[in-house]
C-alpha cells in the first residue's frame, strides 16, 4: 500500500461511511483487510498506487493516485465488491447515502438518518457551526480541507 504522504493532492478518493462505529476488535481486522485490498488493487492488471484506511472507526477511505495509473471501471467494481463483502461480514451498511454524520455537542461522532438529521437542525441541535462530514469530497486535497467542516460551509446547509 502506498503511504498517504506519497499520494498526490489530486488523488481520487472514495469514502464509505458505516451506519455504526466498528468495535475495536472489528477495527483491527478491517484495517488489515483494507491494507490487503489496497496492496492488490489493480487496473488492467497493473497495480494501483493506492491507499486505504479506517477513520474514526466508522469511515472507510480508499484513494488512488491516478497520475500513474487510473482506476478503471473494473478496478472500481472490485472495490465495491470488497466493500459489499465487508458490509455483509460486519453487518453494517456502507452504501446508505442518507445517513449523515456530524460531531455532537460533546464533540463525539454521531450518525442520523436524513429525517432525524433534519429534525435536529430544526430544533437547533445541529446548526451552522456543527462539524459535519462531507463524504462527497473528490480528492486528497479536498479531503484534507473540506471533509470535516462547519455545516455552514457544506452541502448540508443547502439541503437542510
Amino acid at each position: 500500500m502506498t503511504p498517504y504522504s506519497e499520494l498526490s493532492p489530486q488523488s481520487k478518493i472514495w469514502i464509505y461511511q458505516s451506519n455504526r462505529p466498528f468495535t475495536n476488535s472489528e477495527t483491527t481486522h478491517i484495517q488489515q483487510e483494507i491494507a490487503d485490498f489496497a496492496n492488490q488493487w489493480a487496473a488492467h492488471g497493473q497495480g494501483l498506487k493506492a491507499f486505504g484506511t479506517l477513520y474514526y472507526n466508522q469511515f472507510i477511505v480508499l484513494m488512488v493516485d491516478e497520475s500513474i495509473q487510473g482506476a478503471s471501471g473494473c478496478s472500481i467494481d472490485s472495490s465495491v465488491h470488497f466493500l459489499k463483502d465487508l458490509q455483509k461480514k460486519y453487518n453494517v451498511n456502507l452504501f446508505d447515502r442518507l445517513n449523515m454524520t456530524y460531531r455532537n455537542a460533546s464533540n463525539q461522532i454521531a450518525t442520523a438518518n436524513r429525517d432525524e438529521f433534519e429534525k435536529l437542525v430544526n430544533i437547533g441541535e445541529i446548526n451552522d457551526t456543527t462539524i459535519v462530514f462531507n463524504n462527497l469530497v473528490r480528492n486528497k486535497q479536498e479531503f484534507e480541507t473540506k471533509w470535516e467542516i462547519p455545516m455552514a460551509e457544506s452541502w448540508h446547509k443547502r439541503v437542510f
